[in-house]
């Protein structure tokens, strides 16, 4: 990842508005702000979200709350629970999302 001068700023989460993406099943509620090419999100999944795609993007995601379990391409799952992180470079390794009872993540991608 490569960040590009921007300017310090502050982000108050709760005045972000939310915008609805739905899984296969569930969906995940995204408050979203870009910095140049970077996108910071908190991303909110229902319980019995499903990610309708398997994803190829590289991120820093962060669990806030709840529980993440991430399917890998080859074969692994791994769960994160609150205080624990994934990182993962842009086409290293395919990966989808489910929640059995929500989670709510904190991404930079």
């Amino acid at each position: 990842m490569q960040m590009p001068p921007f300017a310090f700023e502050t982000v108050d989460w709760a005045e972000q508005p939310v915008e609805t993406h739905p899984g296969e099943t569930g969906e995940a509620l995204w408050q979203t702000r870009h910095f140049g090419p970077i996108r910071v999100r908190i991303v909110t999944y229902s319980p019995g979200y499903l990610a309708d795609h398997w994803c190829e993007k590289g991120h820093v995601l962060y669990c806030l709350d709840g529980e993440l379990e991430t399917e890998l391409a080859d074969g692994r799952t791994v769960t994160l629970t609150p205080g624990c992180s994934y990182q993962v470079g842009d086409g290293a390794l395919a990966h989808r999302s489910r929640t059995r009872r929500g989670a709510r993540l904190f991404i930079v991608d």
